[in-house]
């Protein structure tokens, strides 16, 4: 392969830099960083639709390395936190670590390669504007890839977006990657505005086109109804017990018994401080309650996902869950570990990451199994070859997938929970509403993550799922970010991280399917396809070229 020249390498590697800066990186990402988005794929398709030193259009395997540098970059930026989990709680050596960071970095930056490469086809193909208007195409295609084949949509480009109020009303129609395509549009016409404006007429068409989306885009809004909300009727307890995790839980673990009366506890006394809105930002005030004697009434009771050992049948566990629902009057999902006796592995049952749904009788009503687990968090795929990252599972144990979405149905409303890394697969959630959840319960353990970004990219991509189902989104984890987030996907109340405490957040009751809800991830799909097909006639297009050559040579 031919050296490329320098300024490709560095717009490519910028381009990474870009990528990382719109989402959280230590804290909530506020606004204005938010727009370096609008940017932040120019660097990347300029290098690879740019030329070689030779001046001519880039090989395949040039334009994939640029691709693959870029990727790098993009995830090292940010899944920093990684490093991180590995060796402050999973218990790893530092070079191992790192180690395992480099190589999830030169895994998933194998999508951006993909991304290049097919940039470079295109244009060989169709030439380079085409290849230019191609490319929103292509990324909400490679989007999908991720979340299908490799299962890690985190931080899709879309998520970027989530405080854009005009933006996000695209959601329950096209999901997070409606958001995708337009940030990957938007950036592929400032480089068509860059590589044609020498041109006849240049300006008055691209102003021209310009004005007409803008108002198209306006239109549209307003055929696309408000999204509506309702008047809160309901109130739920949301626990954070701040238990620590892995190396960092240095003091004396707690018994069962007062790791039960605790939760009990702060499910009857909420928490008196209160943040109305997103936590950590300047502009979000808090709110002090003075402390009540009484309990609070509440409509629902939830128990985060966390490294507590509560078991779904150990009497002691149900019958403190039994108890506390017939005190509360209210019914109570809790995180625990579901254990199911069988003869068909060694070890003789199925261990599962559950969610137990106790009536307000005390009546145990169901439980719903976490059926997408965490890669070296819950189960070490390929355990012959990673039988080093065997520490990563002391605390949590070897999971077993679950098999089916389960809803709680009780005073005749509908619950669908979700477990912690579930929240970032959109098509997943939406089968809870699909199924007949009102409202929408994630329980998370972002202890793993410690102060890094993490759980803010975790809060951004679990608010996108409310947008997308129009759905109140009532959120426990064990150290934060434990929220209430509304329907249009705004943190309306939450609880101060890493504090032991628990919050009452009001909520609704919503019915109806959005589009998205009810059909799923059809836009990517239909992104899929054309990007498909662009590839077959660029595909085709060669072999016809390399025949041809093949029939001169012989002649």
């Amino acid at each position: 392969m031919r050296p490329l020249p320098t300024k490709l390498w560095v717009l490519a590697a910028l381009s990474g830099v870009l990528q990382v800066l719109p989402f959280p990186i230590a804290g909530p990402a506020p606004v204005w960083r938010a727009a370096f988005c609008w940017i932040a794929l120019l660097p990347l398709l300029w290098a690879v639709l740019g030329n070689n030193k030779q001046g001519k259009p880039l090989t395949l395997a040039q334009g994939a390395i640029l691709g693959y540098l870029s990727g790098f970059v993009w995830y090292l930026g940010n899944c920093y936190w990684i490093y991180q989990t590995m060796y402050l709680y999973g218990g790893l050596a530092r070079p191992v670590a790192a180690g395992i960071l480099v190589l999830f970095c030169l895994y998933l930056g194998l999508y951006h390669l993909l991304f290049a490469t097919l940039l470079v086809a295109f244009r060989s193909r169709f030439g380079r504007q085409a290849a230019i208007l191609l490319s929103p195409f292509a990324w909400v295609a490679v989007e999908l890839a991720r979340s299908r084949i490799t299962g890690l949509p985190w931080d899709q480009l879309g998520i970027a977006q989530i405080d854009n109020p005009l933006l996000t009303r695209l959601a329950p129609y096209a999901g997070g990657y409606g958001l995708s395509f337009v940030i990957a549009a938007i950036n592929a016409l400032w480089l068509a505005r860059i590589q044609i404006r020498e041109r006849r007429h240049t300006r008055l068409i691209l102003t021209f086109a310009g004005v007409a989306i803008i108002v198209f885009y306006v239109l549209g809004l307003q055929r696309i109804q408000a999204p509506v909300v309702l008047q809160t009727n309901a109130y739920a307890t949301l626990v954070q017990e701040n238990l620590e995790v892995g190396a960092a839980a240095t003091e004396p673990e707690p018994s069962t018994q007062q790791l039960l009366e605790s939760f009990s506890y702060l499910s009857r006394h909420p928490g008196s401080r209160l943040f109305l809105g997103m936590p950590e930002q300047r502009s979000t005030p808090m709110v002090d309650f003075l402390p009540k004697a009484e309990p609070a009434s509440t409509n629902l009771i939830v128990w985060p996902e966390s490294p507590a050992p509560f078991q779904e049948n150990d009497p002691q566990f149900r019958a403190a869950l039994s108890s506390l629902a017939r005190e509360a009057n209210a019914p109570i999902i809790a995180g625990n570990i579901g254990i199911e006796r069988t003869t068909e592995n060694a070890r003789g049952y199925h261990l599962f990451n559950s969610a137990s749904f106790v009536t307000p009788q005390g009546e145990f009503a169901g439980r719903y199994d976490k059926m997408h687990l965490v890669p070296f968090g819950e189960y070490v795929p390929f355990k012959q070859i990673f039988f080093f990252a065997k520490n990563l599972l002391n605390e949590v144990g070897t999971f077993e997938p679950g098999t089916e979405r389960s809803i709680f149905n009780v005073n005749g409303h509908g619950y669908g929970t979700f477990i912690c890394y579930e929240s970032v697969f959109g098509d997943e959630v939406r089968h809870f509403t699909q199924q007949g959840a009102e409202v929408l319960i994630n329980i998370s353990n972002d202890g793993w993550y410690g102060d890094t970004s993490a759980p803010w990219q975790h809060l951004n991509m679990v608010r996108m799922r409310a947008i997308e189902n129009h759905r109140w989104v009532l959120r426990a984890t064990n150290t934060g970010v434990t929220a209430a987030i509304s329907p249009t996907g705004r943190v309306v109340a939450a609880a101060p991280r890493h504090v032991r405490t628990s919050i009452r957040v009001s909520f609704s009751f919503e019915n109806g399917l959005t589009f998205y809800a009810a059909h799923g991830d059809l836009f990517a799909y239909a992104c899929a396809l054309v990007t498909a097909l662009a590839l077959a006639l660029s595909l085709r297009t060669k072999i016809a070229a390399r025949e041809s050559a093949s029939e001169i040579a012989v002649n």
